[in-house]
């Protein structure tokens, strides 16, 4: 069994010694909580909690892509956001990037994320291969 670390051009890395973003442990890949930040790492994009899970959904394709997989190979979520009523735009943006058996998801309110502008946070498990039958 191999961990190998997964980098995407398009999705900024943290500083040495904080977390990965991405691992992949043979056909198993875990991408941590991806939120809106730009690739400045302050700028938040997004003012709505749609436009900032759109913004990380398409973080969790990069690197799940970067790992030889397919957003459809996402078999578990955890969406965490900052305001429960929110929850539609969320599930909206999820659709545009899914298609067939969406993944096991659970939804969570929390008082604070990273920044204040943060509305929205999701991590996610894929495993590579499984949507091709």
């Amino acid at each position: 069994m191999k961990k190998q670390r997964i980098q995407s051009a398009a999705v900024r890395e943290p500083a040495d010694g904080m977390w990965s973003n991405c691992l992949r442990v043979d056909g198993q890949i875990f991408v941590s909580g991806m939120t809106a930040r730009g690739d400045d790492g302050e700028t938040v994009l997004g003012d709505t909690a749609y436009e900032q899970a759109r913004t990380v959904f398409q973080k969790i394709r990069d690197l799940v892509e970067a790992a030889d997989a397919a957003m459809d190979d996402v078999v578990k979520m955890t969406i965490f956001v900052t305001d429960m009523s929110d929850n539609h735009l969320v599930w909206k943006a999820r659709r545009e990037f899914f298609t067939g058996d969406f993944p096991a998801c659970s939804l969570v309110e929390v008082a604070a994320l990273a920044k204040p502008e943060l509305l929205v946070e999701i991590e996610a498990v894929a495993v590579a291969g499984c949507s091709r039958g």
